[in-house]
């Protein structure tokens, strides 16, 4: 990929390489990084061209702010050639399927009680309630994602600009090869394949991606508790550590924070 070859006339990036995969076939070259931290116009610029070139932005952080590797984007620790594709998988199914998992009762778990578990997870307990519904957009979502460009760069000054070949932000993980949840599930694509349903749903943008870190700009967030709690076990089952090593320990309290709050931001432990 020669991103300047896929850019309009008159789009300049700034300094920077493509990327080479560590994931052992060596050829892969799956991402285009900045050498330097990234501007929030940039980033709107590009997004706003994605259309036309085909390139999508991330906005990426590494584990550590001082690691002079840039882990994982800028020594190729990426596995693309491992993944399959979102539109392999059904979204519905992933989530029930993961809810399934994570609220089996296991006696021997490390992380919490039977009793525990179940709490955490309750009204619904083990019974997957379902996907939350589609909610009419409150903001348009591009606009959405690039006023929380800005932010995300405010919060993360040392952030620098990737570029993807890719239909989207959520493909653009899967594109890349992005390992940051592979202690849950190691095919990054099932997680494309439910932010995919994300965006058309809640207008959900990929914004920023850290080593196992993924931020999202929502431009339907739920404005009831009813929607929000449906929508919680939705991040639940996407991201459990979310609940079980945030700070909010059940779902009740997780569905509160997710009350008009257009970002949504994930860690895989």
């Amino acid at each position: 990929m020669n991103p300047e070859a896929h850019l309009p006339h008159g789009t300049d990036l700034p300094p920077g390489r493509m990327i080479t995969s560590d994931g052992g076939h060596g050829a892969l070259q799956p991402l285009w990084l900045s050498d330097s931290p990234a501007s929030a116009d940039m980033w709107s610029q590009l997004r706003a061209e994605h259309a036309t070139c085909g390139l999508w932005p991330l906005l990426l952080v590494p584990l550590d702010s001082h690691d002079s590797d840039f882990r994982p984007w800028g020594c190729g620790e990426l596995s693309p050639e491992r993944m399959s594709s979102p539109g392999d998988h059904t979204p519905e199914e992933l989530l029930a399927r993961w809810w399934h998992d994570y609220t089996a009762t296991d006696e021997d778990d490390d992380i919490l009680s039977a009793e525990e578990r179940l709490a955490v997870t309750a009204p619904f307990g083990q019974t997957w309630p379902g996907t939350a519904p589609h909610r009419a957009f409150s903001a348009d979502p591009d606009a959405m994602a690039e006023q929380y460009a800005r932010v995300f760069l405010e919060q993360n000054p040392h952030a620098r600009l990737g570029l993807a070949a890719a239909p989207g932000g959520a493909d653009a993980l899967t594109a890349v090869g992005w390992d940051g949840p592979a202690n849950y599930d190691n095919d990054t694509a099932t997680f494309s394949a439910v932010l995919r349903s994300w965006e058309d749903r809640f207008g959900v943008r990929v914004v920023g991606v850290g080593f196992s870190t993924l931020h999202l700009s929502v431009a339907a967030p739920p404005s009831t508790l009813e929607d929000a709690l449906a929508m919680a076990a939705e991040h639940f089952a996407f991201c459990p550590d979310n609940i079980w090593q945030g700070a909010h320990r059940d779902l009740a309290a997780y569905a509160e924070h997710l009350l008009d709050v257009n970002c949504w931001e994930f860690w895989w432990d």
